[in-house]
């Protein structure tokens, strides 16, 4: 008898299927599993025949092949025996599979890979992300002087079985505008494109990228998704949103990559830097990575609870970040898709469940709200103030201390003479019964205890009443309430990672915190490499086994995201996840030979960055052909270069760049550079703090995007697609409204920009035309053409016509940003050239990394 399917109702997730985006590539026979049915028993099947225990209907799992054959679901080689077949092509609603009410449906080419599997033995691999990359030998292809290292051969050899041909060389005025932008963030002068383009040093372009990887501002710019992943921000989140002082983790980040510190070491010093022998400042600082969190300072946030969402959100970024793994599944169930179990879940959560923390921020100051564990960082000013407040406290005292000693003598006198004052009655009890005794019957420590006493009972009760009476004393507490609020405002406090803290972890029932079941202790997911019998049971145990030789997920996912962010997309589009809903990577030898590159090349960044920029495939042209939207319109084959919008906080980098108003110093605390006026006005609902916002002066206007104070309940309003830093993002975002144009176009910090460029373009020559070819160049670094200079040409003549007919609109525009302007020029025709500037700086090829 065949065994019953269950026909429960599942929620109606709408999943785009990886492997249906692909570009047409034949598929090989005999069907390969990973690629062709995983896909499709993930989708369909598994949320009810799959290794959630709670949710499998008819103990069926289709997950694994001996439950298959077991039940009777798949009879290997015999499609009329195989239940599962019958059940996809049944007309019957009461049968189907998958049930009508799930909202899922196979199609017809599903139904007869199905089958063709089946038909064909029904092999079941292990998931291809699970499995140790091993090196693949790079294939031979037939263009053989097109690869210019083992990255083109994949390609070319995947481009050849597809029928399609490689690009062309881009140009060299693209070649190092892609370069500048991919590298550093910045665009090049046009000195520098004159001198690349001019050069006949056949190592001219390998030169250039040595130097931009050399460049102090490649570290600023690597850092940028870095910190989206860590979901860094500088203020807590919620009601209060207290600002912290991360930003030297930031500051860190940049060097790190600047010094290209492998990135297994940059692994283990964020996550258990601390826990290193003899840890430096640095090593203390980078543990701050899983300190990034929100944190919840509301009265009705209740701290346990808010530790545990914490400890969540710890799992949840690390997860994602290092094995590109989606776990919070696990935190309530068994994962249903991926081999992560509740046990797997609280077993790793152990190793993060020994913070000492409480679970909500500490009050510094009304503006300043951070939680221990902390690590104090005196600044050289720090320390000269409070020097500065020593000298005057000192001063002070020594003229209060003897009218406080004066004061306390005759106070103690009173009150040791008459027990019954209302001074004696309120001492503490200890006092009174040792008071009670005979003095000759005290013992020395009583005595003792006595005096400590009243001198504490004194300081605490008297002081504050006879201060009034006595201004030299008020003088001296006023100079401590001054430091001591200088000390809260100003005293870098960084949040770092501590084990001073052991706890018990358990399993919690549907992941309450309040119902803890089974306990635990530390362990990897039991389905990856074991961690190694004589590895520390904690985070640094936990962070070398991420990196240790035999892990299959590491290496991969983060050359995944390099390959993002030089091609706009990995090759394995889900960055964040690797699991068995992932998408399969079509060029998935070329995913292994990079990651055992990456391991086996130390893992260096900047080696596996130069590796790919200077790759064939990285220096084609991105000009897309009809064969190209025939055949691969999502250019997955990588037959020519990728194209996209720069990230918005690049734009804004290089609009100041392209101007000279750019302030280039690296690190530092944040800057607050133009915003909408009232931009926080929405969490002044209460007289805790002043919520308005404190727009920078002078150069800290000009600084680069990274270094822009984020709060994370309000971010940055000019910066668009970006991540709203409250939860770990590694996927890139690429959206197209009219706000973003409508941003380029009217946010003050573009306008200024343009005000500034069309100044600078005036002062380099009396030629109209000369003076656009300036602008022209200073934005897009190429020169422009003669019909592009006509053009520009006729928009700045229609723009004078125009302005000339609306002084107070020409005025207007000049007046735009803080940077002074230069009186002595002709107002209309700035404001005319700031127009068409600004048009320059809005122009597709402008915002566009090509």
């Amino acid at each position: 008898m065949r065994p019953c399917f269950s026909r429960s109702t599942v929620p109606a997730f709408v999943l785009l299927l990886g492997w249906t985006t692909l570009p047409s590539v034949a598929v090989a026979d005999p069907i390969n599993f990973n690629r062709d049915i995983r896909p499709i028993l993930s989708e369909n099947c598994f949320y009810c025949h799959g290794q959630d225990a709670n949710k499998r209907a008819a103990d069926l799992r289709l997950d694994l092949k001996e439950s298959a054959v077991e039940h009777g679901a798949i009879v290997p080689g015999n499609l009329a025996e195989s239940e599962l077949v019958a059940r996809i092509r049944t007309d019957d609603p009461a049968t189907l599979m998958p049930p009508p009410k799930s909202n899922r449906r196979l199609t017809d080419q599903q139904k007869a890979l199905l089958e063709q599997w089946i038909q064909s033995g029904a092999n079941y691999e292990s998931h291809w992300a699970f499995v140790t990359p091993q090196r693949p030998q790079p294939p031979e292809v037939a263009q053989r002087d097109w690869p210019r290292n083992d990255i083109d051969r994949f390609i070319l050899a995947k481009l050849e079985q597809t029928g399609i041909n490689p690009s062309p060389e881009a140009d060299k005025a693209t070649l190092i505008k892609r370069l500048y932008s991919d590298l550093i963030g910045l665009p090049p002068t046009p000195a520098e494109v004159d001198e690349f383009v001019a050069s006949t040093d056949p190592l001219a372009y390998e030169k250039l990228v040595d130097r931009l990887l050399a460049n102090p501002h490649y570290g600023e710019r690597m850092a940028l998704p870095w910190l989206d992943s860590a979901r860094y921000a500088d203020s807590n989140g919620f009601q209060q949103d207290g600002d912290t002082w991360q930003w030297y983790w930031r500051d860190w980040v940049v060097r790190a990559f600047n010094s290209d510190l492998p990135f297994d070491q940059f692994t283990i010093w964020q996550l258990a830097g601390d826990l290193l022998p003899d840890a430096t400042t640095d090593q203390k600082i980078a543990s701050g990575f899983n300190r990034n969190h929100l944190l919840n300072g509301e009265g009705g946030a209740i701290a346990e609870e808010q530790r545990f969402v914490i400890l969540f959100d710890r799992m949840d970024t690390t997860a994602t970040t290092w094995l590109g793994l989606t776990m919070a599944c696990a935190q309530c169930h068994d994962h249903k898709y991926d081999p992560v179990t509740q046990k797997d879940y609280y077993s790793l959560m152990d190793a993060f469940n020994r913070v000492p923390e409480s679970g909500v921020p500490s009050f510094f100051s009304s503006k300043v709200r951070v939680a221990p564990p902390i690590i104090e960082l005196p600044t050289e000013e720090n320390q000269k103030r409070f020097a500065e407040y020593d000298e005057k406290i000192k001063a002070a005292d020594a003229e209060a201390n003897p009218l406080l000693n004066a004061a306390f003598d005759g106070w103690r006198a009173g009150t040791l003479t008459d027990p019954k004052t209302i001074e004696a009655a309120a001492l503490p009890a200890n006092i009174k019964a040792i008071l009670d005794k005979p003095e000759a019957e005290r013992t020395a420590d009583e005595k003792a205890a006595v005096e400590a006493g009243l001198r504490k009972q004194f300081d605490e009760k008297i002081r504050p009443k006879v201060k009034d009476r006595l201004p030299a004393v008020a003088k001296a507490d006023a100079l401590r309430a001054e430091l001591n609020a200088y000390r809260a405002d100003n005293l870098p406090r960084i949040m770092v990672m501590s084990d001073a803290q052991p706890r018990k972890t358990s399993i919690l029932d549907r992941g309450e915190y309040l119902q803890p079941r089974d306990p635990v202790e530390f362990n990897t997911p039991a389905f990856l490499p074991p961690l190694p019998a004589d590895a520390p049971k904690n985070r640094l145990g936990l962070a070398r086994w991420l990196v240790s030789p035999e892990h299959p997920l590491t290496a991969r996912v983060q050359v995944n995201r390099m390959w993002q962010t030089f091609f706009g997309a990995g090759l394995v589009k889900t960055v964040e996840d690797f699991g068995v809903q992932s998408e399969y990577p079509l060029h998935g030898p070329l995913l292994d030979w990079l990651a055992v590159e990456f391991r086996e090349k130390g893992w260096s960044l900047k080696q596996m960055h130069r590796l790919i920029v200077t790759s064939a495939t990285y220096r084609q042209s991105s000009k897309v052909t009809p064969d190209h939207k025939a055949k691969d319109p999502e250019n997955r084959l990588y037959a020519r270069a990728s194209r996209f919008r720069m990230p918005s906080l690049i734009l804004r980098d290089w609009a100041l760049a392209a101007s000279g108003l750019l302030d280039p110093r690296l690190g530092g605390k944040p800057v607050y550079p133009y915003q909408p006026d009232g931009v926080w006005e929405s969490l002044a609902i209460t007289k805790e703090r002043d919520f308005t916002y404190p727009t920078s002066t002078g150069p800290d206007l000009y600084r680069r995007s990274l270094y822009t104070f984020w709060r994370r309940t309000v971010g940055p309003s000019n910066m668009f697609d970006t991540s709203n830093r409250q939860a770990c993002r590694v996927r890139a975002s690429q959206t197209s409204t009219p706000l973003h144009a409508l941003t380029t176009l009217n946010d003050p910090t573009w306008v200024e920009a343009a005000r500034v460029l069309a100044e600078t373009s005036t002062k380099t020559s009396a030629d109209p035309v000369e003076r656009l070819r300036f602008a022209f160049r200073q934005v897009l670094g190429r020169a422009p053409r003669d019909n592009e200079l006509a053009v520009l040409n006729r928009a700045l003549q229609k723009q004078t016509e125009f302005l000339a007919k609306d002084a107070a609109a020409a005025k207007t525009l000049l007046t735009t940003g803080a940077a002074p302007r230069d009186e002595s020029l002709d107002p209309l025709q700035q404001a005319a050239l700031t127009s068409v500037c600004l048009a320059i700086m809005n122009l597709d090829e402008a915002l566009t990394r090509e």
